[in-house]
């Protein structure tokens, strides 16, 4: 990691912490508290499966059309205001969802709230690699363990909200007016001053002008994007095929269907927590690697000793192996030298959702071919070719 280039007041440095910590929080807690309240739209609006599921689509195909505009919001406006801003654009599309009367409405609010979380998503983190460099030591794990814990409470308050009968408006109408407020209170704790004026690798702007991107970085950002994708499939996979496998293959009940999903997401939550301690001691590439085989073989164990238990151990060791390998890998794309940070998480960022939408129709077109349980090994798979790339986290001044 980059020593930090400009020196700033302690203080400062803890509350812009507390601040990128918040807009974690709310980006992770927005649209979960819609999850639970899906049913009833989709009976709403009388929409079938396969139009909710289009429906739904909308958020990655928007965050895919647009993504690649972070880089240039943040460097015209800085990753703070961008993260701040973008987050507003997020929550005023959550009451849309309520108010949602067709299809049309509901797939247009997704779309909007998929553009702002992609840019929401590249500002937050770069401004998370400002604070971190004036710490001087890893913290960027805590900020996705943050995020982690923000998901499974919007889901949490939703499910609440729900099943007490609490109108959609109230409920998300409600929550957006709260999380605008919290947004605006945290902007001003943000860090002040140019984009990357904390690095010292000539990566910032001269005279106005974008610097020219060496061909090497070039090569870096494609290999930490294939990284990302992995990294994308692999933690995926517990929520698109996780029930799936123990209900049809291992013929579980609904609930302990639903327990690798579950184990998977609380050792994420344990793994970030833990990250950044450990890759101050061991390095990222050693964290990288360890993690890559933990991927790998938490669903070898899931596979190989087909049974419910082992099924839902190993989609936790998974869990906790994919924790800090998307922190991590936005961290090495947020300092690649010669690059400006929100070009660099931008780039991979994306490339790293198309993990997310590539990685379940390959599994479910395998597994159409053969069996679930034979298409899994793609992940695994995937946990091996991150323990290849690894080497790409190495920090480079």
């Amino acid at each position: 990691m980059n020593s930090p280039k400009t020196t700033a007041p302690p203080a400062q440095a803890r509350r812009a912490r507390i601040a990128v910590s918040t807009l974690f929080f709310v980006n992770g807690f927005t649209y979960t508290n819609a999850v639970p309240w899906l049913p009833a739209i989709k009976t709403g609006l009388g929409l079938s499966n396969a139009e909710l599921g289009l429906a739904i689509a909308a958020m990655p195909t928007g965050a895919i059309l647009t993504g690649m505009l972070a880089g240039p919001l943040i460097h015209r406006f800085g990753s703070g205001p961008t993260a701040v801003g973008t987050s507003l654009l997020s929550l005023g599309a959550l009451p849309f969802i309520a108010l949602a009367q067709n299809w049309w409405a509901l797939a247009g609010a997704l779309f909007v709230m998929g553009c702002a979380d992609a840019w929401t998503d590249s500002a937050q983190n770069s401004h998370g690699l400002r604070v971190q460099r004036r710490y001087g030591r890893t913290i960027i794990n805590t900020f996705h363990a943050v995020w982690s814990l923000a998901a499974v409470s919007g889901g949490l308050l939703g499910a609440v909200m729900a099943g007490a009968g609490v109108p959609i408006l109230w409920h998300l109408g409600g929550t957006a007016l709260v999380l605008v407020a919290v947004n605006l209170t945290v902007a001003r704790m943000l860090l002040p001053g140019p984009e990357d004026s904390e690095r010292a690798d000539g990566a910032h702007e001269e005279d106005g002008r974008r610097p020219r991107m060496p061909g090497r970085a070039v090569l870096l950002l494609v290999l930490l994007g294939v990284l990302l994708m992995l990294a994308g499939g692999i933690e995926d996979s517990a929520a698109s095929w996780g029930a799936v496998y123990m209900a049809d293959e291992l013929d579980a009940a609904l609930f302990l269907a639903a327990m690798p999903f579950v184990a998977c997401q609380a050792m994420m939550v344990v793994g970030r927590l833990l990250g950044d301690r450990v890759t101050d001691r061991f390095g990222a590439v050693g964290v990288g690697r360890a993690c890559g085989l933990l991927a790998a073989g938490g669903v070898a164990l899931a596979l190989a000793v087909p049974h419910q238990a082992t099924t839902v151990i190993g989609f936790g060791v998974m869990g906790l192996g994919v924790s800090t390998l998307f922190p991590l890998t936005l961290a090495a794309a947020g300092n690649v030298p010669g690059v400006r940070t929100g070009d660099g998480v931008t780039v991979v960022g994306w490339l790293g959702r198309a993990g997310f939408l590539a990685f379940p129709p390959a599994v479910g077109l395998i597994a159409d071919a053969t069996a679930l349980g034979t298409a899994l090994w793609v992940i695994a798979a995937a946990g091996v070719g991150a323990f290849l790339l690894a080497p790409a986290l190495r920090p480079r001044a």
